[in-house]
């Protein structure tokens, strides 16, 4: 097929264009979010550039939407309504951005285009009305066994956390910090420490910057656990890359993490005393920290790996294109389903307050 679509979130697009199509990544002069095409990733060939200004002579079989202004965009550079005119249909990444009693999907209404989320939770909390649904899990290349966890420290990665605060959970950082040292990586955390983000401020935070994937996977592995602190998202593919290094986790129970996550990769749980104190143990411990990685490894790549998520969205657009409703997916697995755990990850009450680190910054 010749494929449509925009590089909106360039993991999940990286995933996409490894299958066996061809995908057309309109290119503008001036880039921006509508126009920036590869923008310099890796991608196989398959993956083209196209000038906005040459669409309209192209042939395309689907239109794969991102964001509701796409549809205007694409009828306006093709010559043909997506949905009416050519086949399209609509990737929502993210859960409602307010409340999921109010959340009226802007899909909801448009004719002939189908909706498929990211997560079972995002699916449960958008209101679609009447528009078709289904899930595609996300699915990850694997980037091997890398986790040596020799740093006693943990890892975040969160793009923008003083601006993004609560929602990405940056205000819990601190309260890990005081227990085990925390490194962060990403967009706009370079020099941020514990004081830009919240209490107690004299935690160990160290913001080290936006690296580029080929190298960031190496430096995350080589700290004992991932930190999840995100409260409400869709399902971060950077805790689904950790898990795959064969890195234990500590995340909140909420959104798609409570059921993507398996109780044997480390701390799932809504009390941030009990992450904190699981967080410690994991660093202290670097056997459970090990086994807990290796469970979470086994786990994505059974449940997230790149040709389960091409091989089901191969089966959504062989139905969009050719008329036909798009399938549903299995269900995704409950946390309830998982097998018990061989040894204890959760975190045990504290006997006393929770421990404080001094600041020690291993290269």
């Amino acid at each position: 097929m010749r494929i449509l679509l925009w590089h909106v979130h360039g993991s999940w697009t990286g995933s996409f264009v490894a299958g066996p199509h061809h995908y057309l990544l309109p290119v503008l002069p001036g880039g921006g979010p509508w126009g920036r095409g590869r923008c310099g990733r890796d991608w196989p060939a398959t993956a083209h550039e196209v000038p906005a200004a040459e669409l309209a002579g192209t042939d395309v079989d689907v239109v794969v939407l991102q964001r509701p202004e796409e549809a205007a965009l694409a009828e306006g550079w093709l010559g043909r309504r997506p949905g009416v005119d050519v086949p399209a249909v609509y990737v929502e990444h993210n859960a409602p951005p307010e409340h999921a009693v109010r959340s009226r999907h802007p899909v909801a209404g448009w004719p002939g285009v189908p909706l498929v989320h990211v997560t079972h939770f995002n699916e449960l909390m958008w209101d679609c009305g009447d528009a078709p649904t289904t899930t595609v899990p996300h699915g990850i290349a694997d980037p091997g066994p890398l986790w040596t966890g020799e740093l006693d420290r943990a890892v975040a990665l969160i793009n923008e956390p003083v601006r993004r605060g609560r929602v990405t959970g940056s205000d819990l950082l601190p309260r890990f910090g005081a227990a085990v040292p925390v490194d962060l990586f990403g967009i706009g955390t370079d020099g941020v420490t514990a004081a830009d983000l919240g209490r107690p401020a004299e935690a160990d935070v160290r913001g080290l910057g936006d690296v580029a994937q080929s190298g960031l996977h190496p430096r995350m592995a080589r700290r004992r656990l991932y930190l999840h602190t995100a409260r409400w998202t869709s399902l971060g593919l950077s805790l689904l890359e950790a898990m795959a290094l064969g890195m234990p986790v500590v995340a909140p129970a909420t959104t798609e993490a409570a059921v993507a996550v398996p109780p044997a990769a480390g701390v799932v749980g809504t009390s941030v005393r009990d992450l904190v104190e699981g967080a410690r143990r994991l660093a202290t411990d670097r056997g459970r920290a090990a086994a807990a990685g290796a469970a979470a490894r086994a786990h994505v790549l059974e449940h997230f790996g790149l040709a389960r998520f091409l091989h089901r969205w191969d089966a959504v657009l062989d139905a969009v294109v050719a008329g036909r409703a798009v399938p549903p997916v299995e269900p995704a697995r409950t946390a309830t389903e998982f097998p018990a755990e061989p040894a204890r990850t959760t975190a045990e009450p504290p006997a006393g307050p929770e421990p404080t680190a001094a600041g020690s910054r291993p290269a």
